[in-house]
């Protein structure tokens, strides 16, 4: 009488965090327990107070219909490469005091899809994973090698109004995470452009990423169809597989700190530690103090005084 075959046990579906919405899936670890539900969105959402549509295409397209798109001929170019032929950021992880800006070709452009001025476009190109860490939440990590200079992920969300921005901080307690981040991109005549994300509820990804004083990712403001920047991280330097990815969350580089830095340190009421073990660790993360501020009330004159 012949073996009776046993029957294969049925292959458990496998969490997908970005819920097929990314061009590949983002698995969980542990499986059994992935991270709190949160409404996932790819790019960018218009939130409260946003001035500007994120997906309103506001650049005009380039006209490299048969030529590559090169500076001096491109419109999008208006410097130099962004990226070079293997589709790596130009100067990644330099310790240069601001980032250069970065216009990739977009929706009105004529050049092909395979134009090598776009990339952060292309979404993600990297099998990253959601996992639990010891101390710190949930985290990301990579289980590709990443090379120096390629495109890791987004850090996509609400676009905010500076007084929501407020409003939401005012809400928090000591025990929240504060995922709002605020960039701020120096223009010209001493103007400052400010762009505040929050992906608390609604986001990608990159609401995963935690702080590291030695961060190997680097947020860099790349603009394609709209004004509104995409927050972008780009591998700082070569990133092993099973690697937590980490950016630093004050927007510096390697832990370049300054005076009005050093200022900030002293109020550590607000202050959180940071876990993150670098040789470098300042002991706390960053703190934006200037979303901290009273939210401003409006004046109520005093009505028949005797």
């Amino acid at each position: 009488m012949a073996a009776a075959e046993e029957e294969p046990e049925p292959l458990t579906e496998q969490l997908d965090v970005a819920r097929g919405l990314e061009n590949l899936p983002v698995s969980a670890w542990p499986p059994e327990a992935g991270p709190e539900p949160f409404q996932y969105t790819p790019d960018h959402v218009a939130g409260p107070g946003a001035d500007i549509d994120p997906t309103q295409i506001t650049f005009p397209g380039c006209t490299c219909l048969k030529t590559p798109c090169l500076p001096g001929t491109c419109s999008c170019l208006r410097r130099e490469k962004n990226y070079d032929d293997d589709l790596c950021l130009r100067d990644a992880g330099s310790e240069a005091k601001y980032a250069e800006p970065v216009f990739e070709c977009n929706v009105l452009c004529q050049c092909s899809d395979r134009c090598r001025n776009r990339v952060v476009q292309r979404g993600l190109q990297f099998h990253l994973q959601v996992f639990k860490t010891d101390q710190k939440g949930w985290g990301l990590r990579t289980l590709d090698f990443i090379p120096k200079g390629r495109f890791v992920c987004e850090y996509a969300g609400e676009v905010l109004g500076f007084s929501e921005v407020q409003r939401r901080v005012q809400l928090q307690t000591i025990h929240d995470s504060n995922y709002i981040i605020a960039i701020r991109e120096h223009v010209w005549n001493g103007q400052v452009m400010e762009t505040f994300i929050d992906p608390t509820s609604i986001g990608n990804i990159g609401r995963f990423l935690n702080h590291s004083c030695e961060p190997n990712l680097l947020m860099i403001p790349v603009r394609i169809d709209s004004m509104v920047p995409k927050l972008a991280l780009f591998a700082a330097r070569d990133i092993l597989p099973e690697e937590e990815l980490s950016y630093d969350y004050s927007g510096r580089f390697l832990n370049l700190v300054d005076c009005e830095d050093k200022e900030r340190l002293e109020d550590r009421k607000l202050r959180k530690p940071c876990y993150c073990s670098a040789k470098s660790c300042a002991a706390f993360l960053p703190y934006d103090s200037s979303l901290y501020r009273p939210l401003e009330k409006p004046d109520v004159s005093e009505e028949g005084s005797v």
